[in-house]
């Protein structure tokens, strides 16, 4: 197949002298071509805001959410369902990514598996997909048969299915219930997509990710009020959270935390509530884990 045509492989006429440019003048041109991932996530706004929408909804009735893809952008995946835990103390099997070629393929390349469409169907159905699911299928040139393969049977299994590429819909047609292009032009470096489609992909998964957990109740204000409480610096990101949302002291805020197990949501429901711990997680059930909620209960 020539791939000539995609947007993710054509030539960059800003950087056609790469090669003769200096250091300074590299990261001024890297500089000033990043600034098109901005654009590009605005572009696609709406169906980000859609993705998050759909995809609370399906977590909060016990969905999973799942990001597969190949090379970097299976990697991207599988890199933000792991900061979800620590960030907003899920369970690891509530967002999953899933990389063609496994583990291994995510410290040694392993891209030519990405050609195996039967792989990627085969992935749906080992993890069980179902209507509750959400899938997002990564592929930043919009080809990647190993995507169009787990997109195409996770929608006839039911689930809900999102496609993030960085090629117009003209070049490539993609089959999912929400199409995201994120359209950041030709690479610095021709056909590299590790760069300005890696970046916007990044950035795309940030927002979608947050936004869940925001919809969810994961999230008071602006801070991580879910935060697992597992080393030194996420405890005292926890006892600040607390000190400055409560006036507490450091030391009261150390207690409060251990009075609720370490959980930052329930130590400040029970602060502000002046309920037991016992109480307090009863309300917050009750109240599907929302604090807002639970506060005007």
């Amino acid at each position: 197949m020539n791939r000539g045509h995609l947007l993710t492989e054509q030539i960059n006429t800003a950087s056609v002298n790469l090669d003769q440019l200096s250091a300074l003048e590299i990261v001024d041109l890297f500089n000033q071509e990043d600034q098109k991932t901005i654009d590009a996530i605005a572009q696609a706004r709406q169906e980000l805001a859609q993705t998050i929408d759909i995809t609370a909804q399906s977590l909060r009735k016990g969905g999973r959410l799942f990001y597969i893809g190949a090379g970097t952008s299976g990697r991207l995946g599988v890199l933000d369902a792991a900061e979800c835990p620590p960030t907003f103390c899920t369970n690891p099997d509530m967002v999953q990514g899933i990389l063609a070629g496994g583990e291994s393929a995510l410290v040694k390349s392993s891209e030519a598996l990405e050609d195996r469409s039967e792989d990627g169907a085969t992935a749906m159905l080992d993890r069980s997909i179902g209507n509750l699911d959400v899938v997002i299928g990564i592929t930043a040139g919009g080809t990647t048969p190993y995507v169009h393969g787990a997109l195409e049977e996770a929608k006839k299994l039911g689930a809900v299915t999102v496609a993030i590429s960085c090629v117009p819909k003209e070049q490539v047609t993609i089959s999912a219930d929400i199409d995201i292009r994120l359209l950041t032009g030709a690479e610095i470096l021709a056909g590299s997509t590790r760069l300005k489609a890696g970046t916007v992909t990044k950035m795309a998964l940030n927002i979608i990710s947050t936004g869940v957990m925001v919809k969810l109740g994961k999230v008071y204000g602006n801070r991580m009020i879910d935060v697992s409480v597992t080393n030194s610096k996420l405890e005292d990101r926890a006892l600040r959270i607390i000190s400055d949302l409560t006036d507490l002291s450091r030391e009261d805020s150390i207690e409060l935390l251990k009075a609720s197990g370490y959980k930052v949501k329930l130590a400040l429901l029970m602060h502000w509530s002046q309920k037991t711990k016992d109480e307090a997680e009863i309300l917050l059930t009750k109240n599907d884990g929302n604090l807002r909620k639970s506060l005007l209960t």
